[in-house]
């Protein structure tokens, strides 16, 4: 592990009230390089350099305990996890989470699973499979206390494809730029449709950076009717307004 990684790690953790120990250093160190090594064959980020990883992924991640207590056993949901972020940060901090990675991509999930694997993490799977068809799984619907992504779509596709997972009383946290008035508006409807209220807006600066980031916070009220999450490709060609 290079000091500049850790000299990084540690300032931009600290603006979060977080230290982190020599393990979880290096834990962070080893997923980068997996990360960096993998992405030459496989596409996980248009981000390499460790500058911007650190800052755009590893702490942009972790800056959900802004927002809430992640020092609990919390039944956690990372869908559309591509290089599972927040999932696997937010695990290497807060290792008492139950978390789930779940991907559309088989190869992705493979990594996941080596990278699950290297950095000896506990209580964190990497599982295939699609939102529209996971979400009618028994096994996965309304059982998770919070289901957080980073995903790139509209708010209101985003709680079609999160919000069936969710149990009631947990919550749907969606990772967002600053601006998202517009979006939450139009999707404010379907949000409710879903069972879902929105509950706080939540903006901030990223550590050791001037990165303006927005956490949607969407609480569970009532069960998602069963018609939802809509067949494959519908939540994004036709979003719920």
């Amino acid at each position: 592990m290079t000091e500049s990684f850790a000299e990084k790690m540690k300032a931009g953790t600290r603006e979060l009230n977080i230290t982190l120990s020599q393990r979880q250093l290096e834990q962070f160190f080893k997923y980068y390089e997996m990360l960096v090594e993998t992405n030459k064959v496989m596409n996980l980020t248009a981000i390499t350099e460790f500058d911007e990883v650190v800052e755009k992924h590893f702490l942009d991640s972790v800056s959900l305990t802004k927002q809430m207590d992640l020092h609990q056993p919390l039944k956690v949901l990372d869908l559309g996890t591509g290089a599972a972020f927040p999932g696997i940060p937010l695990k290497i901090v807060f290792p008492e989470l139950e978390i789930t990675l779940m991907d559309s991509l088989n190869k992705r999930v493979l990594f996941l699973q080596d990278v699950i694997s290297s950095l000896q993490l506990e209580n964190i799977e990497a599982v295939h499979g699609r939102a529209e068809e996971a979400a009618r799984n028994k096994k996965y619907r309304e059982s998770f206390d919070l289901c957080v992504s980073r995903a790139v779509a509209n708010i209101s596709t985003l709680s079609e494809y999160c919000l069936p997972f969710v149990k009631i009383g947990g919550s749907f946290i969606s990772y967002k730029s600053s601006t998202i008035e517009d979006e939450l508006e139009d999707g404010k409807k379907g949000i409710a449709i879903l069972g879902g209220k929105v509950k706080d807006v939540y903006k901030f600066t990223l550590p050791d950076s001037e990165l303006q980031r927005s956490f949607v916070i969407i609480e569970k009220e009532k069960k998602t009717p069963k018609a939802y999450p809509r067949k494959a490709g519908t939540p994004s060609k036709e979003p719920l307004h």
